[in-house]
């Protein structure tokens, strides 16, 4: 996945001219079919998978996992196990594959970096004054810089709801290309907090200008709040990214993030990316999970499916 922010079409390019002009691009966006999107998302959702594809379907989904400690109690020690845990989620099971990456706050990066270093697991930060985003621009560029100096490979930034529910398209935009800019080459996941926003066509209109201003991944929530992720949030989110494919040819990811514990939920998001995105973003590098508690479960599954019987949650490590 390219770091860097694609030369946009003409049509685009234009609407990102101005303040004016990204105003006039994100309200002439169609509007999203609520019930339409409710019930294509229930219906999907009730779609079975074959015991060998589920299988499959387990694998795939820890691949997605962004293992995640975000407490004001974290420690370097904490961060280190973690990092063994996103190696070799079930040490007992060899065949288990690694996570895609470790999220940590700016501070744990360092510790994080040097417990992944030799593999190919990514360490993210949340930055931009996560969970609120409430701070100066200065603050939120100095925290990014101070997470991509130790380390960070991905950024997770979070968007000013404020600025953005009271039509500062614009202020919010530049913002994002700042921070971008920032990341100095590291992938850059917007966070839309989708739980404030004013509704689905608000997160097809974030979605759209984070990808605009340069977003590597969107994703749905901080994981702090609630509602966090919901399937209908992700369907959207999901066509956004399609359409900006068609549109530019560059693929962008999705990350749902918050309230996905189990292995059903987990699969019915899997499904749903394969239904409105498509296939190709069956991928870490199209595709994550934020929800740390998921890859318990994932791992309790998966020994169900080889062994044929329910281990337990003393038998996997808890985080």
């Amino acid at each position: 996945m390219s770091t860097q922010t694609p030369a946009l079409p003409a049509s685009l390019a234009d609407a990102t001219r101005d303040d004016a002009s990204l105003r006039c691009f994100l309200r002439g966006l169609p509007g999203v079919d609520a019930v339409g999107l409710e019930a294509t998302a229930a219906t999907l959702a009730t779609r079975s998978v074959k015991q060998e594809s589920k299988r499959k379907a387990i694998d795939t989904a820890i691949r997605m996992v962004d293992l995640t400690t975000l407490e004001g109690a974290d420690t370097p020690s904490r961060v280190r196990s973690l990092a063994a845990k996103a190696r070799h989620p079930d040490p007992e099971r060899p065949g288990v594959p690694a996570v895609a990456a470790v999220c940590v706050y700016p501070d744990m990066v360092a510790p994080a970096v040097a417990a992944l270093s030799g593999s190919s697991i990514g360490v993210a930060s949340v930055a931009t004054a996560f969970p609120s985003g409430r701070s100066s621009r200065d603050v939120k560029l100095a925290e990014v810089a101070l997470a991509v100096t130790a380390g960070a490979s991905e950024v997770d930034m979070v968007i000013d709801r404020g600025a953005f529910l009271a039509g500062r398209y614009g202020e919010v935009y530049e913002e994002i290309t700042l921070v971008k800019q920032a990341c100095r080459g590291s992938h850059l996941k917007v966070i839309l907090e989708t739980g404030e926003l004013a509704g689905y066509d608000d997160v097809r209109r974030a979605s759209w200008l984070a990808l605009l201003a340069g977003a590597n991944f969107i994703k749905t929530s901080t994981g702090k709040l609630s509602p966090a992720a919901t399937l209908p949030v992700t369907h959207v989110m999901l066509q956004v990214v399609r359409d900006w494919q068609q549109r530019t040819g560059v693929q962008c990811g999705v990350k749902p993030a918050g309230g996905i514990r189990t292995t059903k939920d987990a699969i019915r998001y899997l499904v749903a990316v394969h239904e409105v995105a498509g296939p190709e973003w069956l991928t870490p590098l199209r595709f994550r999970f934020g929800a740390s508690g998921l890859l318990n479960d994932l791992l309790m599954q998966r020994r169900v499916q080889l062994e044929g019987h329910y281990s337990g949650a003393d038998y996997v490590s808890q985080d």
